[in-house]
């Protein structure tokens, strides 16, 4: 009898309404932490978007048009860091997406560290006044956000990217709207978009306490999105099937 590898990915497991709830909360979480990261790279790092990358096109292109002395090296290079950091993690992703699996788990752990250790960093009054300390902080908080939002994609909860809030609105308004009238707001749509909001709120009123309060809030969150996937979604590693 001849075995014989079966060429076609393995079946991705259905989640009970339990897990899919809990897949939502934790992207819904992620999604705060963008908000989070945002106020700070923003206002805090040289007008840098640190996981919002349209914001990053926009004002490289409004810089190099000389544009209200807009930078152009930290937008730049956190768009970049951003980029590698998202193909990197969809490399280590790409046999196992739709799971939560110990890549998702080690992925959002790492940008956690990134962002606790920049927290710390960034809590001393003279690291903040430094341009490379600056630079480098947007620099690896955007590589965080570019982990993070490859593991949303990776995870596939509809209308949560975590990073990309123009595309939710569109679809609140052309679809749930237009299909079910004002019921249609109340779904996760607003609800990714509203959190963001908070998230930038949040992330603004801590400031003044310094940027690392906020980093560090963020990595604790991610912290908490780890240990809630991991104990309620993880999925074992599984080999492929053998046709017998």
């Amino acid at each position: 009898m001849r075995r014989d590898r079966s060429t076609r990915a393995p079946g991705r497991r259905h989640l009970a309404p339990a897990e899919r709830r809990t897949a939502l909360l934790a992207l819904m979480l992620l999604t705060f932490v963008t908000g989070l990261v945002d106020a700070v790279g923003y206002l805090a790092l040289d007008r840098v978007f640190v996981g919002n990358m349209t914001g990053n096109i926009v004002i490289l292109g409004m810089a190099v048009a000389g544009g209200d002395d807009l930078p152009v090296l930290g937008p730049a290079i956190a768009l970049a860091a951003f980029t590698v950091a998202a193909f990197a993690a969809g490399l280590f992703l790409k046999s196992r997406r739709k799971e939560w699996g110990g890549a998702v788990s080690g992925l959002l752990t790492a940008g956690a560290v990134v962002l606790a250790g920049l927290g710390v960093a960034l809590l001393f009054p003279e690291a903040r006044d430094t341009e490379a300390v600056v630079l480098t902080a947007s620099t690896l908080t955007a590589a965080a956000m570019g982990l993070q939002a490859a593991v949303a994609r990776s995870v596939a909860v509809a209308d949560m990217t975590t990073v990309v809030v123009t595309s939710t609105l569109t679809s609140l308004a052309s679809e749930s709207l237009v299909d079910d009238g004002v019921r249609g707001v109340w779904n996760r749509r607003l609800g990714a978009i509203v959190v963001l909001f908070l998230g930038a709120l949040v992330g603004t009123l801590l400031l003044p306490f310094g940027p690392g309060v906020p980093l560090l809030l963020s990595a604790a969150l991610t912290v908490a999105v780890v240990v809630l996937g991991h104990a309620r979604l993880f999925t074992p590693a599984r080999r492929e099937p053998v046709v017998v």
